[in-house]
């Protein structure tokens, strides 16, 4: 089975005087049912090459949770794992797929700035995408109105904010909702990573 690395998110415990890499199970799930083997990153950026090489990975994913330090995230460890991702994702051609606070990370590095939008968290948007509509959940409170090239929008919310994008050369996809967080999990979530994987 093939590899997909899977960005965490990180977790501070103050009273135990921790910090802890997390990613919901139910992600790990949504990656294996692609048939890709998810195997959970650390945030510590020294591992990195390291693992890459050994595991030689088919995708990568990023995860969501945590705000970017440069919006007020208080993870930047996080931020510099995934922006070392996404730079070997890119000079490989290693397919990426992005989502919630993943998304909103390629959005960043590809020169988007992004800004608060209102009435995004915790609840469901209908998107026309793929040539369909469909529903998607929502979680985040930081998004982009408009986007830089390469970049290009694929949806957006009904108040104008973009909801999905992709790379104009390279497999690169971003969506802004969780498909982990569907029950069941949904044909369109499946047909998104199919795309960034090349399948479709």
């Amino acid at each position: 089975m093939r590899v997909a690395l899977v960005s965490q998110r990180v977790d501070i415990l103050a009273e135990r005087g921790e910090r802890r890499d997390a990613l919901d199970q139910r992600l790990l799930d949504w990656v294996a049912s692609h048939e890709l083997l998810p195997v959970p990153v650390p945030n510590r950026l020294e591992r990195l090459d390291e693992l890459w090489t050994q595991l030689t990975p088919a995708a990568v994913v990023l995860s969501g949770g945590n705000d970017l330090a440069e919006y007020g995230g208080d993870a930047p460890e996080r931020d510099a794992v995934e922006r070392a991702l996404l730079a070997r994702a890119l000079t490989e051609r290693v397919p990426l797929f992005a989502l919630c606070r993943g998304a909103q990370l390629l959005l960043d590095a590809f020169g988007n700035r992004l800004e608060r939008v209102a009435g995004h968290v915790g609840t469901r948007h209908r998107l026309a995408i793929e040539g369909g509509e469909f529903e998607v959940n929502s979680f985040h409170q930081w998004g982009c109105r408009s986007l830089v090239a390469p970049l290009e929008v694929l949806a957006r919310s009904e108040d104008g904010v973009i909801e999905a994008f992709f790379h104009q050369q390279l497999p690169l996809l971003g969506v802004m909702w969780h498909p982990e967080r569907e029950a069941p999990f949904t044909e369109l979530d499946s047909l998104l990573l199919n795309r960034c994987l090349n399948k479709e």
